[in-house]
């Protein structure tokens, strides 16, 4: 964890909203995040596109467990995310699954909790694996 958590400390995003990844196996990835008001929209609860950081997030990093990173990255492709419930304060836990993992797309099952483990949002990610040498801006 701490390894990873030292990688991810250099993306601003995660630095900003407090992101950090508690577990990192093949079976799943889990992250926590605080909600605070800087992740509120203007009602005060917290922002959807915020929930769906951390559930890219979660994705991204576990995605890279099943590529090779030497000659491969994988990248956002599509996210869609169904928010349950509101939440003002406390800290989310984001649990993500692999429900697919093949050459070139990998997709994950993303649920997003309370500290009372309820759910707050669901959300699925699809990763495109890409070669480095075919990375836009390479």
């Amino acid at each position: 964890m701490e390894e990873i958590n030292k990688v991810l400390a250099n993306t601003s995003v995660l630095e900003t909203l407090g992101i950090e990844i508690t577990e990192y196996t093949p079976e799943r990835v889990v992250a926590t995040m605080p909600v605070t008001p800087k992740t509120h929209q203007p009602l005060g609860i917290l922002h959807g596109g915020v929930s769906v950081v951390i559930a890219e997030t979660v994705a991204s990093t576990g995605s890279y467990q099943f590529i090779d990173p030497t000659r491969q990255q994988a990248v956002g492709l599509e996210i869609n995310a169904n928010h349950i419930r509101s939440k003002r304060d406390g800290v989310v836990t984001a649990i993500g699954v692999p429900v697919h993992v093949g050459r070139s797309t990998l997709v994950w099952d993303i649920r997003i909790y309370d500290e009372q483990e309820k759910l707050v949002c669901i959300s699925r990610c699809t990763m495109a694996v890409v070669d480095n040498e075919r990375q836009p801006g390479r």
